[in-house]
């Protein structure tokens, strides 16, 4: 039977034996002859009815905690964002679109965009274009970049490659040149230190001619020399370098098996024979045994050469001949192993020939090379 049959007041009264007079549910209900089931869900509606003030604790308590997960639902996601995303935080905006995009099947939209600080509808319009117009300049830019540091065989820095892409008439700057190669990690080669080591005192020493002053107005007025050393597998080659303080213009070279007189005197004659000179032509050269014996002296004075001598010691005085033979070691031969003297010979004819005096630009004569200067100032 069911409980309809019952009034309310019944339910009640039964209940007030309950709640007021402290007799147990089962008790009242063998005693009113109910099931205790019945009891218990009357008194579980008149608590719900007479104390409202439960009722509304009982949802409140429900609303805060399904609160708090959404919270913690939240904040758990956040937590696992900004794990992911820890390397793009600090990067632009369309780095952050691009990891968006890339995790959307992982997290939502909004909760990525919340956390990179970003708009939705600049997401949906990179979507759109992901490239903006610098990116597409810059990857243009790149090509003709790559073209020109892979023509001066992988040497040049950002000032020449700048140098050579004004002249081909792209418009940039040269900051920015500097970026995109480094963001393509396009960088110059550079070799190891070269040993250093004293010179002998020589027998005859000419007064410092030059004093440092390495900047001169006329074409064949001073020349600069010394000599280098170069490794191969068949033992020492060594390198005597003639060279035009007015354009940088290597005038004159040598290369011998010994460092005897001759390799200087052989320069010597090849910048005689090529320039020509009018009048008389100051050589300055270390205080190495070569420039101070009495053949250099003796030729000198039979071709209208005048001796100068560095400071003992001091390399700073033929500064320009000892920056030549850095840049030749650097961009040369410090990147490869010669077997023979011979393949080294060769190598180091390429270089000056053909690239350092026509083509690689010098930075002391305007980022141009020492021939188109000697061309661009001829007759001026």
């Amino acid at each position: 039977m069911g409980n309809n049959r019952y009034t309310a007041e019944f339910k009640a009264e039964a209940i007030k034996q309950i709640t007021e007079r402290g007799h147990g549910v089962v008790e009242v209900s063998k005693r009113l002859g109910i099931s205790d089931k019945s009891l218990y869900l009357w008194l579980k509606q008149s608590r719900g009815k007479s104390n409202p003030a439960v009722q509304e604790d009982a949802v409140a308590l429900k609303l805060e905690v399904t609160r708090l997960k959404a919270e913690l639902k939240r904040a758990t996601e956040e937590r696992d964002i900004l794990k992911k995303a820890a390397g793009v935080l600090c990067q632009t905006v369309r780095v952050k679109y691009a990891f968006i995009d890339a995790h959307r099947q992982l997290f939502r939209l909004i909760s990525m965009c919340r956390v990179l600080k970003v708009h939705r509808s600049g997401y949906y319009a990179w979507k759109q274009n992901p490239l903006s117009r610098r990116a597409v300049e810059d990857a243009h830019l790149l090509v003709e970049i790559k073209r020109s540091f892979d023509d001066s065989d992988r040497i040049y820095g950002s000032p020449r490659v700048h140098c050579d892409l004004r002249e081909a008439g792209v418009v940039c700057g040269l900051n920015r040149v500097a970026r995109i190669m480094r963001c393509a990690q396009l960088k110059s080669v550079r070799g190891y230190r070269k040993p250093r080591f004293k010179a002998g005192k020589p027998a005859i020493v000419a007064p410092n001619r030059l004093q440092q002053q390495f900047s001169v107005a006329q074409a064949d007025t001073t020349w600069v020399t010394d000599i280098t050393y170069v490794r191969t597998y068949e033992g020492w080659l060594y390198v005597a370098v003639v060279i035009d303080l007015y354009s940088r213009t290597v005038v004159g070279w040598s290369m011998k098996p010994n460092m005897m007189t001759d390799i200087v005197l052989d320069a010597l004659m090849m910048a005689k024979w090529r320039r020509r000179p009018k009048q008389p032509v100051i050589i300055h050269s270390d205080q190495g045994s070569q420039f101070g014996s009495d053949d250099f002296a003796r030729w000198c004075k039979d071709n209208q050469l005048v001796p100068s001598m560095s400071r003992r010691g001091n390399c700073y005085d033929n500064a320009v001949a000892e920056s030549f033979f850095s840049s030749l070691k650097k961009e040369r031969i410090q990147r490869k192993i010669y077997r023979t003297r011979d393949e080294a010979k060769s190598d180091i004819f390429d270089y000056i020939e053909s690239f350092y005096n026509c083509k690689r630009r010098h930075s002391h004569i305007g980022q141009v090379s020492p021939m188109t200067f000697e061309k661009l100032h001829r007759g001026s």
